[in-house]
């Protein structure tokens, strides 16, 4: 499968309309929140990368369909293989372990679960719920653990209707130039 730049803008182009799975912002502001807010927190390219990018895989395999679809549950390593290729393991990995977060933090505080959106607690059921002991500890283990929690914050806080402060065009440009900025150090 060949997969680009230009399909990732053209799948976020397509998706600037479609509201993100039952939330109540579209899949683009959904993108740009999560970016903004990994830029806001000093995060490197590569994290701000992969929070505009964690849900690529849904959008490639199944864009219409609510993330409680059997056929979605594995938009997370979809993603990841998608985005490895381009970008490396410091997008990809995050990416693929984004679900994995979730049910980790739902597992490991308390508090968390009552902060998600009731669209996100249905999908936890899907994405397998709670992690056991050994699951908790294979994750922390995990090389880009930290980095995979802190993108699964920003994938909650990011659903906030009324905050996407440019146009659809200039988020798709920021998008871009933060695609060829970690292309190119992936080169170097």
């Amino acid at each position: 499968m060949h997969f680009s730049t230009a399909d990732i803008i053209g799948l976020y182009r397509q998706a600037a309309h479609r509201i993100h799975s039952g939330e109540r912002v579209t899949h683009l502001a959904h993108a740009w929140q999560c970016g903004r807010l990994a830029e806001k927190s000093g995060a490197s390219l590569e994290l701000q990368l992969a929070s505009w990018l964690h849900d690529v895989g849904h959008l490639w395999s199944q864009p219409s369909a609510p993330t409680t679809d059997p056929a979605v549950k594995g938009h997370a390593a979809l993603g990841s293989r998608l985005l490895e290729p381009l970008f490396g393991l410091a997008v990809s990995e995050p990416v693929r372990l984004h679900v994995l977060a979730k049910r980790y933090l739902v597992t490991t505080r308390a508090s968390y679960a009552r902060k998600l959106s009731p669209q996100s607690l249905r999908s936890l059921t899907h994405q397998g719920g709670h992690l056991s002991e050994d699951e908790c500890d294979d994750f922390e283990r995990q090389a880009f653990f930290a980095e995979a929690i802190q993108l699964r914050i920003w994938d909650d806080l990011g659903q906030k209707d009324g905050w996407f402060e440019i146009t659809i065009q200039d988020a798709l440009d920021q998008l871009e130039g933060l695609m060829q900025s970690v292309a190119a150090q992936c080169v170097t």
